[in-house]
């Protein structure tokens, strides 16, 4: 599997077990207490297989500035949490961080 996707998998790992986090309610929920650590678990697992052919500090970035906006909006979607304009901005600036790192930067191996 290459590195990309692994990356892909780990970030949708990650999104899965944070939203399982707060479902947990304080680790006192069992099904959700255990998709946490199964999702933080491959998600961690699958972003040291990226880093096999991906430089950490381009993989983290990706995988952090991914999942946070992946949050951010399904927090918004889902449970109708608001979001302010200097949200939606720094948001939109870890997007535009993201495209520049992966159209522009020469530590991407493509």
């Amino acid at each position: 599997m290459s590195g990309w996707l692994y990356l892909s998998v780990a970030i949708v790992a990650e999104v899965i077990a944070t939203l399982a986090l707060t479902a947990s309610q304080g680790f006192t929920r069992s099904c959700p207490s255990l998709l946490v650590a199964i999702g933080y678990g491959l998600a961690f697992w699958c972003l040291a297989q990226t880093l096999k052919s991906i430089p950490v500090g381009v993989a983290y970035a990706i995988w952090s500035g991914v999942g946070i906006v992946l949050i951010s909006m399904i927090g918004w979607l889902v449970f109708r949490q608001t979001l302010d304009f200097a949200a939606v901005l720094g948001m939109s600036l870890i997007v535009a961080g993201v495209m520049v790192i992966n159209l522009f930067s020469r530590s991407v191996a493509h």
